[in-house]
């Protein structure tokens, strides 16, 4: 849930669809652009915060890419069992929730409208809570273990290119 003036966070209505959709079928994940108008399904915070049901990531063009990239983070980080059970609470551990941010700081290069620094900034204005105070400072400075967490599930390799697998 937002904890500042979130007016300047890139929205999908800001980036390609197109480019979007292609990078999640990379990972079998569908996206579902819901009216702006209606509740989005699957939306763990509501409002316009992405859902997850299955391989299906829900967003309406006002929903902030970092919870596109949120959610679909969770789905490429989770076990199978627990993505054939998907609906709306991704759930997983600490260790987990990490490896989530900092593989959606990774994928969302892959965008050309979105870069890791607007990510970052997004992510603390939104509210996106870090030990050492920012996004950055933690990913610069305290985020090896989740680094190291992705390269172990063969989500990332070790020079922190993405697989494109998922964790098993």
């Amino acid at each position: 849930m937002p904890s500042s003036d979130t007016t300047n966070v890139l929205r999908l209505s800001e980036v390609s669809s197109v480019e979007l959709k292609s990078l999640l079928e990379k990972y079998d994940l569908q996206l579902i652009i819901s009216p702006l108008n209606e509740a989005i399904p699957g939306s763990f915070w509501g409002d316009e915060e992405a859902g997850l049901i299955h391989n299906k990531v829900y967003a309406r063009l006002d929903t902030p890419i970092h919870s596109i990239f949120h959610e679909s983070c969770h789905f490429i980080c989770m076990t199978q069992a627990r993505r054939e059970q998907l609906h709306t609470n991704a759930g997983g551990t600490q260790d987990e929730e990490n490896a989530v941010c900092y593989l959606q700081l990774l994928l969302c290069n892959e965008i050309g409208a979105i870069t890791a620094e607007k990510m970052m900034g997004d992510m603390d204005t939104w509210g996106y809570n870090f030990m050492l105070g920012s996004c950055r400072a933690w990913f610069e400075q305290d985020a090896k273990d989740s680094s190291q967490w992705l390269i172990d599930h063969k989500i990332i390799s070790n020079d922190e290119t993405p697989t494109y697998l998922l964790r098993q």
